[in-house]
């Protein structure tokens, strides 16, 4: 817990650190160019924070069910929801064959927790009972909070890249001594967001990694949870899932992504932007774990 934690910090403190100097580069010191793009940010992220749960559950057609419509599956969350503190989440259940399950809110008073058809018909109780304790540790964690967070500072830097580099455009390079070089702007409103973005996706990966284990914690093995994921990785490939990719990193398992965690020699680039961790490496993770 504690790695992942720190890892987590020092990701956030990095996106941080790459805003101040990418407003002092672009904005010539000026401390203009990052209050713009911070407000910029907030106002875009801020709404989907806020409305968070409603954008999730409309983005997946999700109909939020009572106790009488689900008796066993609202049971098990309620159950898993008492055993890991957290007050009794809304429970969602989405129509899509694919196996995939998500939680959003803005916290765990206003957490929801949703399944798939797919995934209540596809798995056994005990993996249900795991990607349910998955979901609920991101209730716990507030990765939603912790996820807005970096998707606003990232941005902040792309709007400030963005705004430099038309600046540049309209009004030249000039002859004033302190204005920044028109190659330099241009380099770093090409590579901050590429940066910021590739922070924000390992921020995720980590917030995953951090959710599967305390699932297993919670249930005292991971191997539910490991066994999950293992079918869900082969049945999402035949029942693609229709939904927003601003929606897609908040599921289990990304429901727009292809079989790309295949076993391969050398560096898979792609990884370095996938929203999730390789299932393979989570399995093991997963499997190696000891209480």
């Amino acid at each position: 817990m504690f790695k992942n934690t720190m890892k987590t910090t020092v990701l956030l403190a990095g996106l941080g650190g790459l805003i101040v100097g990418v407003a002092s580069i672009l904005g010539g010191g000026s401390s203009g160019a990052v209050m713009i793009g911070l407000v910029l940010a907030l106002v875009m992220v801020g709404g989907s924070y806020w409305f968070s749960d409603r954008l999730a559950l409309a983005s997946a057609r999700a109909q939020v069910i009572a106790e009488a419509d689900h008796p066993e599956f609202y049971g098990m969350v309620r159950d898993l929801a008492a055993r890991s503190g957290l007050p009794m989440p809304r429970v969602a259940v989405s129509p899509s064959d694919q196996p995939n399950a998500f939680a959003t809110g803005r916290g765990p008073n206003n957490a929801v927790v949703c399944a798939t058809t797919g995934l209540l018909q596809s798995l056994t109780r005990e993996e249900v009972e795991g990607v349910m304790a998955h979901e609920l540790m991101h209730v716990k964690h507030r990765d939603i909070l912790i996820g807005s967070v970096a998707a606003a500072v990232a941005t902040a830097i792309s709007s400030i890249a963005q705004m430099a580099m038309f600046a540049t455009m309209f009004t030249g390079g000039g002859d004033d001594e302190d204005r920044p070089n028109p190659l330099a702007i241009l380099l770093v409103s090409l590579l901050a967001p590429l940066a910021a973005s590739l922070i924000q996706m390992a921020i995720s990966r980590s917030r995953e990694f951090e959710a599967d284990r305390g699932a297993a914690e919670l249930l005292g093995t991971g191997e539910p949870l490991a066994r999950a994921l293992e079918k869900i990785e082969v049945l999402a490939t035949r029942h693609p899932m229709m939904v927003s990719p601003a929606q897609a990193q908040a599921y289990i398992h990304n429901p727009l992504s292809e079989m790309h965690h295949k076993r391969r020699t050398g560096v898979d680039v792609g990884r370095l932007f996938s929203t999730h961790p390789a299932t393979d490496e989570r399995i093991r993770r997963l499997r190696s774990m000891s209480f």
